[in-house]
């Protein structure tokens, strides 16, 4: 018997599209790729050096060990959620190195082996990963296209079981980019209210909404009636994944928040895996988050416009609704498999990522990257026009 656990034991063959794309590369063919979602790569400069050059400061040579982080980087993301009119109390903030720290450290707090959770579908292709990791089994409820990818309330309640204990929504949805709405939040704090469900709110991508509309819920931290706990960092908020810093925000009844942030402490304790670094650079970085986020809404919307230009003029191809975020999802023509439709387009040069890797229900979904080089995009669009063409 081997002494490693079922947990880690996934599938490890490559796909048909992974294989394609190796084979592509050793043969040192080149490849558009529309998938590319790393600010610091996709982006030459994004204003943030001064603030990064925190990262080497005296300060830093200090260490002290804070198991929730330290005070002055969990009154920084206060600010940050004061900003978006959330009173939000610094001993409410929880450091984590990342979002998916952060959901491992959840999935303890509040799961035993075998109990599950509920996630959307479509949405971030990693939940199932995560969740196998700490042995949590995910159950998934539909968004409803023809909606604007809305909230099947219906669904939702219906895949709850006695054992479900947390209800995960990502606010605004990856890739679909769309958000939860007031009455869609007001319902799921409801529901978990009465069946005592913890809510894990990611919102890694708040700050990129495409427009503004008085339907969509503001951050989840500002929840009151239902033990929730929200999730951010610098990768998305400041584009700066390399620096390896997220957040919890507690909130919910007093009594239910407290021993809820006495648990996460305990587990903080027993990782401390937040770098000195990370926590010395996190107030002037979000002090200076305005000038990334400018930059990456910029390219943003130049893609955009880009692609309503090439799916103007009856284009067989069509966009999923979205409202903010830096992905754009297409649906091609079901005259060919999803898989069938990724491999054409990257025979032809372009990678772009198939549907299923973010558990679309139906055929022929891609997702592209919006934050891809605006050269790289238009050229892109253009050969996916030829393909699709071609049928």
């Amino acid at each position: 018997m081997s002494p490693l656990s079922a947990r880690t034991g996934w599938a490890r063959a490559p796909n048909a599209l992974a294989s394609a794309l190796a084979r592509r590369r050793a043969l040192g063919l080149p490849t558009l790729d529309l998938t590319t979602s790393n600010p610091t790569t996709a982006l030459d400069d994004l204003g943030t050096a001064e603030a990064l050059a925190q990262l080497a400061a005296p300060g830093t040579r200090r260490y002290d060990a804070e198991p929730l982080g330290s005070p002055t980087a969990r009154h920084a993301v206060a600010r940050y959620y004061a900003a978006h009119g959330v009173e939000v109390d610094p001993a409410q903030v929880v450091l984590t190195a990342s979002t998916s720290e952060a959901y491992g450290w959840l999935f303890k707090l509040l799961c035993d082996p075998g109990d599950r959770a509920l996630v959307a579908k479509p949405s971030y292709p990693l939940f199932e990963d995560l969740a196998r990791l700490e042995g949590v089994r995910l159950d998934a409820f539909a968004l409803e296209r023809d909606a604007g990818w809305a909230l099947d309330l219906d669904a939702l309640r219906a895949a709850r079981t006695p054992r479900t204990r947390a209800l995960c929504v990502v606010h605004p949805n990856n890739p679909t980019g769309t958000f939860v709405r007031r009455d869609e939040r007001a319902a799921l704090v409801e529901l978990a209210a009465e069946h005592r469900l913890a809510i894990v709110a990611d919102e890694v991508f708040l700050d990129f909404a495409w427009r503004d509309d008085p339907r969509r819920a503001g951050s989840f931290a500002a929840v009151r009636d239902a033990l929730t706990f929200t999730l951010s960092g610098l990768s998305k908020v400041v584009a700066a994944p390399q620096v390896k810093l997220g957040w919890i925000v507690v909130s919910g009844p007093p009594d239910a928040r407290a021993e809820a942030l006495a648990r996460l402490e305990l587990i903080a304790d027993c990782y401390l895996s937040v770098s000195a670094s990370a926590q010395h650079a996190a107030a002037p970085l979000l002090d200076a988050r305005r000038a990334p986020q400018a930059r990456v809404l910029a390219r943003v919307e130049a893609n955009r416009a880009r692609l309503a230009e090439a799916l103007s003029g009856g284009s067989p191809i069509t966009q999923g609704h979205a409202e903010g975020g830096w992905y754009a999802t297409l649906q091609l023509p079901r005259t060919r498999s999803e898989e069938a439709w990724s491999l054409a387009l990257l025979d032809a040069g372009v990678l772009a990522q198939p549907g299923w890797f973010y558990d679309f229900a139906e055929e022929a979904w891609l997702v592209l990257s919006l934050l891809t080089p605006e050269g790289d995009f238009a050229e892109g669009l253009r050969i996916l026009a030829e393909v699709v063409g071609d049928g």
